[in-house]
């Protein structure tokens, strides 16, 4: 997918196929072509010398579902969009995407937006590789004719697979929490297991705001092993990230909000 709008080298949507066979043909010395004023955020012709440079890739996770390139463009305001591409799982929006820049250096500005709001959700943004975005790519294109790209690509161990190895300490950690979420509304997102209101820490920030994220103490590893079957669904109108946790994690976690 790619965004339409002024960013696309002042094209529009008749570029976008194009557009994305350009950028995986020339590889990690692609840069595109500034269509406006965002000079400040382009390199000089001696950023790179005696050195290729970087792809310019950045990773995106915790998008909303209605999220579209627009959304994208907006939040990273002010730079040069190429392509912006969402990745799905079995037909469905995982909250995750890839966002190409038109310059290397475009990628540091992105960065300093990691953990910033798109609606009421914050976003997390990632320094990525073009590997990555290449392998994404692929596996959007199995996806949509119903292949599976873990049988036909070779690939390291994903985010989604390491969730699935952690070992099981009887603790989670909730991400993409409604700010007004309380404890009742827990207790009822894991409705299928026993859990006390003790069991239940909502982490803040520095100035005592929820974070959108929870530690919840299972009975057991079991149950919080169970209980990941819940990954990725709804609370009201938001969907709920869960990663498997710890003790120290949870301390840490309250201690900073201290």
């Amino acid at each position: 997918m790619f965004y339409r709008g002024k960013y696309a080298d002042g094209g529009d949507g008749r570029e976008m196929g194009a557009k994305r066979q350009r950028v995986v043909e020339q590889g990690s010395s692609f840069y595109g072509t500034s269509p406006g004023p965002s000079f400040m955020y382009n390199p000089t012709p001696f950023a790179y010398v005696g050195q290729p440079p970087p792809f310019p890739v950045v990773k995106l996770r915790g998008l909303p579902f209605d999220c579209t390139e627009v959304h994208v463009a907006e939040f990273f305001h002010g730079l040069d969009i190429v392509d912006v591409l969402f990745v799905h799982k079995n037909g469905k929006f995982t909250g995750e995407a890839f966002c190409v820049f038109g310059y290397p250096l475009q990628v540091d500005f992105a960065l300093q937006r990691n953990r910033q709001n798109m609606g009421r959700r914050y976003v997390e943004v990632f320094r990525s590789k073009r590997q990555e975005y290449y392998k994404a790519i692929a596996g959007e294109v199995l996806d949509s004719r119903g292949g599976s790209p873990r049988r036909s690509i070779p690939r390291s161990k994903s985010y989604d697979e390491g969730k699935d190895t952690a070992e099981h300490t009887g603790i989670l950690r909730l991400r993409g929490l409604p700010f007004s979420a309380g404890k009742d509304d827990i207790i009822e997102f894991f409705k299928d297991f026993v859990l006390l209101e003790d069991s239940i820490h909502f982490t803040l920030n520095s100035e005592g705001r929820p974070t959108g994220e929870a530690f919840v103490e299972f009975a057991s590893a079991e149950d919080s092993k169970a209980a990941m079957a819940k990954d990725r669904m709804t609370l009201g109108s938001r969907y709920i990230e869960l990663f498997p946790s710890s003790h120290e994690e949870l301390d840490e976690a309250l201690l900073r909000g201290r």
